[in-house]
């Protein structure tokens, strides 16, 4: 049975139904595969993939043809999941025709929308994209705001604004509980929750720290449901094992050329 594509007013939606929904992020065809099977309805392909993927210590280096790249084949492994693509550093933060190219080309790529990242400073863009027809999921970043943004008023305005830029959800991430379910109360948009608790209407999680998969401490914020990392490295050493015992390949593991 095909996997039905949600829309943007499904999410929408799902707010006033009070029907939490969920938004995982994942680089590659295997793990986008996975997803497609699963009962989440979205994907985010974030330029986390710096970090994650390439190794980098932050996101400032992944360009816009990286989003690409992987956009095209977690598109490929999920032809019915709805995609969410990353807008890169100054892939938008320069002029809003390059932003609205960008977006363009992602959703050219395989996304359904755009995520922008910013407060009031990015609001103008946000309206710019949402005009030209492209849909925009805005993201709060309270780490990136909060030297600017320290009054919790303020930055409920600031995700009003980002309503009232045409913005169809938004991303809440780094905020405190109590702040971003005064947000979700005060917005008509969805909102979707990294590490801000329980009250959003969605939430957002790496597939690749929930898997446990990454080699480094697990954040608070994120819940570890398995520890495949460990898994595959003791695979990785079994059949290190077992080549230098002789142990494989066994017969059935040979490729024998049909003889005439």
């Amino acid at each position: 049975m095909l996997k039905k594509k949600i829309t943007i007013s499904d999410i929408q939606a799902q707010k006033l139904s009070k029907n939490k929904f969920t938004m995982i992020t994942v680089y590659d065809f295997p793990m986008a595969s996975i997803v497609e099977r699963s009962a989440i309805e979205m994907i985010l392909v974030g330029d986390s993939l710096g970090k994650v993927i390439q190794g980098h210590e932050n996101t400032i280096s992944v360009s816009i043809e990286d989003i690409i790249y992987h956009l095209k084949i977690v598109r490929k492994g999920a032809p019915n999941t709805f995609i969410v693509g990353d807008m890169p550093f100054l892939s938008y933060e320069v002029d809003t025709k390059d932003a609205i190219r960008n977006a363009g080309i992602l959703i050219k790529n395989g996304a359904d929308c755009v995520k922008i990242e910013g407060g009031i400073n990015i609001a103008h863009t946000i309206r710019a994209v949402v005009n030209a027809g492209i849909p925009v999921m805005a993201h709060i970043n309270f780490q990136a705001l909060k030297t600017i943004m320290p009054n919790i008023n303020d930055i409920i305005q600031e995700a009003k604004v980002l309503e009232e830029a045409g913005a169809f959800a938004v991303v809440l991430q780094f905020l405190s509980s109590k702040l971003a379910a005064s947000i979700d109360q005060a917005l008509r948009i969805p909102t979707i929750g990294f590490g801000a608790g329980p009250h959003t209407s969605g939430q957002n999680l790496n597939a690749y720290g929930m898997l446990g998969i990454l080699d480094e401490p697990v954040k608070n914020f994120v819940k570890q449901y398995s520890c495949l990392g460990e898994e595959i490295l003791k695979t990785f050493n079994k059949w290190h094992y077992e080549t230098q015992q002789g142990i494989f390949p066994a017969s059935e593991h040979f490729f024998e050329m049909e003889k005439d």
